[in-house]
């Protein structure tokens, strides 16, 4: 899959991959292609905490994945960007 189409979850913005491996399920078992599976499971949230909660669970996680991206700069990354993500939209 390339970049331009690359779906991530609208809830934590992992890469969701070429695949549905990565999918969450609906209440329904069906997959859910917004949301991945450590977010939403049988058709609701695992994660109940706050937007800035979030970032900052994923922050190790985006710095671990991009040797060029320190804590620091994941945290402004995630910060300008989970706001557009479905799940945080106001």
């Amino acid at each position: 899959m390339n970049e331009m189409n690359q779906k991530f979850c609208q809830c934590c913005g992992m890469p969701m991959g070429d695949t549905d491996e990565l999918y969450g399920t609906n209440a329904n078992g069906g997959k859910n292609e917004e949301y991945c599976r450590y977010c939403f499971e049988n058709g609701e949230f695992t994660f109940k905490g706050a937007m800035e909660e979030m970032i900052e669970l994923c922050v190790p996680n985006m710095a671990a994945a991009n040797p060029n991206i320190n804590e620091e700069e994941a945290r402004k990354i995630m910060a300008e960007w989970f706001p557009t993500l479905k799940r945080w939209k106001k």
